[in-house]
C-alpha cells in the first residue's frame, strides 16, 4: 500500500499589490499556453505589447482594494483551509499555487522528501474542468516530476462539480443568505468565463461542444472536459438541494479578457438587465471559485455593485466562497484520506 501525500492547488496571486509584482504574476499567468492558446510568438507579442505596459498598474490598484494585513486574500484564505484540513488528517497535506508562491514545484519537492511518501494526490481546487485551471495544474505537476526525475506516483483528483458532498457543503455555506426564512429577491450564479474556443479544443469528440443550443443537455463524452456543461450541472444540483425556483436565479460568466468570443451571457450585462427588470437586492455567488479572490472581492463585490446600482439596483451582496467553512473542511479532509 502506498504512503500518500496530498497537494492542494489554487490559481495564485502576486506577492505584493504593486505594479512590479503584478507584472511578474501576469507574465507567468498569461504566457501559459493553456491560458492564451496561441503559438508562443503570438502569445509573447500580445502579453508584452498589449498587456504588460499598462495592465499591471490598474490590476495593482484592484489588488490594493482587497489586500489584507496578512497578504493576498486568496493565499491567506487558502492557508486557513490548509491548516484546518491538516488538523483533521494524518496524511501530509500541502498547498501550492499554479502561479506565484508557494509554487507547485517547491511544494512537490518538499512532499517528495517526506519520509515514506511514494505517491502524491494532486487535488486542484477547481470544481470544473478547464485547460486554463485544472489541466495546467496537472501538466505542471507532471513537468516537475520529469524535471527532477522524482520516483513518485502522481494521482489526480478529478473535477468535483457534481459530487454530493461538494454540493452539500456549497448549500450549507450559502444557507445564511439562501434559505426559506430569508426573503431574498434573486441569486446570480456568476462563473468565471472562458473563450468558446477553449471548449471546442477540449472536446474529445470534436463534434459536440457548441454545435447546438442544447449541447450541454445532450449526453456526450465531451461533458467530462466541458466547462460549460459542468457549471450548468453544478447550478442544477445546487438549486435542487437548496430548493430554488427557476425564477429565483440566473447564470452568467465574468472576467472577460481580449476580443475573442467568450461564454455568454456576461455578468456585466446580466447585472444591468436584472436591475432594469426590477431586482433591487441581489445575491451573487461564484461557485467556480472555492476561495475568495480578486475576481470575487473586487470584480463582483466592488465593480459589480457599482454596475448594478448604476443600472437601478439598490444593493448587491456577495456570498462568500467556501473558503474554510466547516463543512468544506470536512469534505476536503475526507478526500485526502480516500
Amino acid at each position: 500500500m502506498s504512503n500518500r501525500a496530498v497537494l492542494l492547488t489554487n490559481l495564485g496571486s502576486p506577492d505584493k499589490p504593486d505594479a512590479p509584482s503584478v507584472r511578474r504574476y501576469l507574465d507567468q499567468f498569461l504566457m501559459d499556453p493553456y491560458v492564451i492558446q496561441l503559438p508562443w510568438i503570438l502569445r509573447r507579442m500580445i502579453v508584452s505589447l498589449f498587456v504588460l505596459p499598462s495592465r499591471p498598474k490598474s490590476s495593482a490598484e484592484a489588488y490594493q482594494s482587497v489586500w489584507t494585513p496578512d497578504g493576498s486574500p486568496l493565499v491567506v484564505l487558502s492557508e486557513r483551509l490548509l491548516k484546518a484540513v491538516q488538523a483533521k488528517t494524518d496524511v501530509p497535506v500541502a498547498m501550492a499555487m499554479r502561479y506565484g508562491n508557494p509554487s507547485i514545484e517547491s511544494e512537490m519537492l518538499k512532499l517528495a522528501k517526506t519520509d515514506g511518501v511514494d505517491e502524491i494526490l494532486l487535488m486542484p481546487l477547481y470544481p470544473h474542468f478547464a485547460d486554463s485551471t485544472f489541466k495546467t495544474s496537472v501538466e505542471e505537476a507532471k513537468r516537475v516530476i520529469d524535471k527532477h526525475n522524482l520516483d513518485i506516483k502522481l494521482t489526480v483528483f478529478p473535477p468535483f462539480y457534481q459530487r454530493d458532498d461538494y454540493i452539500a457543503a456549497l448549500v450549507a455555506s450559502t444557507a445564511p443568505w439562501i434559505n426559506a426564512e430569508n426573503n431574498f429577491e434573486h441569486v446570480l450564479f456568476s462563473y468565471h468565463g472562458l473563450p468558446e474556443s477553449h471548449l471546442v479544443k477540449a472536446d474529445p469528440t470534436g463534434v459536440h461542444c457548441l454545435k447546438s443550443t442544447d449541447c450541454c443537455q445532450q449526453p456526450s463524452a465531451a461533458h467530462a472536459s466541458c466547462y460549460r456543461h459542468q457549471v450548468l450541472r453544478t447550478t442544477e444540483c445546487f438549486v435542487q438541494q437548496a430548493g430554488l425556483r427557476p425564477d429565483q436565479y440566473s447564470i452568467a460568466f465574468q472576467s472577460r479578457l481580449g476580443k475573442a468570443k467568450w461564454l455568454e451571457p456576461s455578468t456585466v450585462d446580466t447585472l444591468e438587465k436584472l436591475a432594469r427588470d426590477g431586482v433591487r437586492n441581489l445575491l451573487v455567488m461564484c461557485p467556480a471559485f472555492v476561495t475568495d479572490c480578486l475576481e470575487t472581492l473586487e470584480e463582483i463585490a466592488i465593480q459589480g455593485s457599482e454596475i448594478f446600482q448604476q443600472a437601478g439596483g439598490e444593493s448587491l451582496t456577495l456570498i462568500p466562497c467556501l473558503n474554510a467553512h466547516e463543512e468544506w473542511v470536512q469534505v476536503v479532509s475526507a478526500w485526502c484520506e480516500r
